[in-house]
């Protein structure tokens, strides 16, 4: 047997023999605790955390639109300034403990919404460090970052995170199904082309044409390109009762997606400390991504 082998042999029966001590199994202290408050909104702290991080989400980006609008901004932009700085303290104390209660921090700064967490609150240090923000027009747009705090609102709420597994499960069918919308809107496009296109004309090219037909599929209608021809009016007739006979397969495509994962599994708010995946059952004694051993499910 050799070396390789060996070490393969010790570590599956570390694995075999003690599971929990081989995976790390977080120990039970002030960190673990501030993780289920965190990242597990079953119980009853971890909801109260939730809303109350939900309110501040949604306070701050209403105060961020009202020191958009002039006026206001002028006789109390001083007053919206403290408020946007307290909440962005608010919001860095969260992220250094979210970085704090997990075993990989990097690995949570590079997630997703590790970075929009991070970019919720750079504009406003930006703006602190660097007053040349505020007379320069071009980075001061970098106070529009704060937008991603809206973001952030997908980590509280559960049905986020079905209608993703959802579109992610479903992904096959919408893909085929835009290719088939795409198909037609280019031979649509291209026969009104055929029909009314030429120099001068609203259909001046095959673009142009496929344009109309994207925006007749849709239902959208601008009104700035239109045929005037019988024969013209017929295809894009047929090309709006297409767009009307289409809209509801998408839809229908995610619900019955949905129905099956309401129907088959009870989602929670359950995270895994070593890869931060959640949505994991209630039932389960480690990860079904990286196998990592899982402390007691706690719900109230």
């Amino acid at each position: 047997m050799t070396v390789t082998s060996v070490k393969k042999y010790q570590t599956q029966q570390s694995f075999e023999s003690d599971p929990s001590a081989y995976l790390g199994k977080p120990e039970p202290g002030l960190r673990e605790r501030l993780f289920v408050i965190i990242f597990e909104a079953d119980t009853r702290a971890g909801k109260v955390f939730d809303f109350g991080l939900i309110a501040a989400i949604l306070i701050s980006v209403f105060v961020v639109m009202l020191d958009s609008i002039q006026a206001i901004s002028e006789r109390h932009g001083l007053a919206l300034h403290r408020i946007e700085l307290i909440f962005t303290i608010a919001f860095t104390l969260e992220y250094i403990a979210r970085l704090s209660c997990v075993r990989h921090p990097i690995r949570y700064a590079t997630s997703f919404f590790g970075v929009i967490d991070l970019l919720s609150i750079i504009p406003t240090y930006a703006a602190l460090f660097i007053p040349e923000l505020h007379s320069l027009i071009d980075l001061r747009l970098l106070r529009l970052l704060r937008m991603f705090r809206l973001l952030k609102l997908t980590q509280y709420v559960e049905e986020y995170t079905m209608l993703v597994q959802a579109l992610v499960a479903s992904r096959r069918k919408i893909f085929i199904f835009l290719s088939v919308v795409v198909i037609i809107v280019i031979f649509n496009g291209t026969l009104l082309y055929v029909i009314e296109g030429g120099p001068g004309t609203n259909f001046s090219s095959i673009p142009t044409s496929v344009y109309w037909a994207i925006t007749t599929v849709t239902t959208v209608g601008y009104g700035d390109v239109a045929p005037i021809s019988s024969a013209g009016r017929a295809v894009a007739s047929f090309t709006m009762l297409i767009g009307w006979s289409i809209l509801a397969v998408p839809t229908g495509i995610i619900t019955t997606e949905m129905t099956v994962q309401r129907v088959g599994n009870r989602l929670t708010t359950r995270t895994c400390p070593e890869c931060l995946t959640s949505g994991l059952d209630a039932d389960a004694n480690y990860c079904k991504r990286c196998g990592t051993g899982l402390p007691p499910y706690q719900q109230e």
